[in-house]
């Protein structure tokens, strides 16, 4: 059995938290245990204020300039501090890798169910791997395998895509397919107005084409010879 809440929580902050005494700033920046500001001061002006109250003073943000520290009792931060990671680990594994195992003989009916549930999982934005289990003479007919996987990543295609190539793991095929994040958002976004069409351009004025100069009329004409 792991530890609990309390035990996990004080492991890591007697490891990497600093807690009244332990504070080395020059200066920091006080929050009480509402979340309330109280402004920058030393550190020793700080944990006074927290001894007054029956409280430590921790701190939260090492890497803040300057670091903040927070007024609460230890005990209650190791606390909200295992909880935290609980939820977090808890949220990681849910929406992490999920797994849908399928036969190469699978009916019309239970491919679609499967399929379905793939879709589901790449809408949440996990990544799913795919299965198909080949057993006994089924070993022969692979082929009826990767024509399946193909049919699949085909129509999940909309909402994911290949992250691992189809391959053989053992007695079975696997691929692992990761959500189409930015086909999914691109997707919900609106579509911007299409712009008004252009204005028909008017056909130039026709310049006027002049007329050709009268030929002189030289005396060999007039002579009427």
């Amino acid at each position: 059995m792991g530890p609990r809440w309390g035990q996990e929580g004080r492991f890591i902050a007697d490891r990497f938290v600093r807690v009244n005494e332990r504070i080395r700033a020059r200066e920091i920046r006080v929050i009480d245990e509402e979340g309330q500001q109280l402004g920058i001061m030393p550190p020793f002006e700080a944990l006074k204020m927290a001894r007054s109250q029956g409280l430590d003073l921790v701190e939260v943000a090492p890497t803040a300039n300057p670091p903040v520290c927070r007024i609460i009792n230890y005990g209650k931060y190791l606390y909200q501090l295992s909880k935290r990671q609980h939820e977090a680990r808890k949220h990681q594994k849910s929406i992490g890798l999920k797994e849908v195992k399928m036969r190469p003989r699978t009916s019309a009916h239970d491919f679609e169910t499967k399929r379905n549930k793939v879709i589901e999982f790449l809408q949440e934005g996990a990544k799913v791997k795919v299965t198909i289990m080949f057993r006994g003479r089924e070993m022969a007919h692979r082929d009826l395998g990767f024509k399946m996987m193909e049919r699949l990543v085909q129509e999940v295609g909309e909402v994911g895509q290949v992250e691992t190539r189809p391959r053989l793991e053992g007695p079975n095929l696997s691929t692992i397919i990761a959500a189409k994040k930015a086909v999914a958002k691109s997707a919900s976004a609106p579509r911007p107005a299409a712009p008004p069409p252009a204005p028909a351009t008017q056909a130039a004025p026709a310049r006027a084409v002049a007329s050709p100069a009268p030929k002189p009329v030289t005396s060999q004409e007039t002579s009427g010879g």
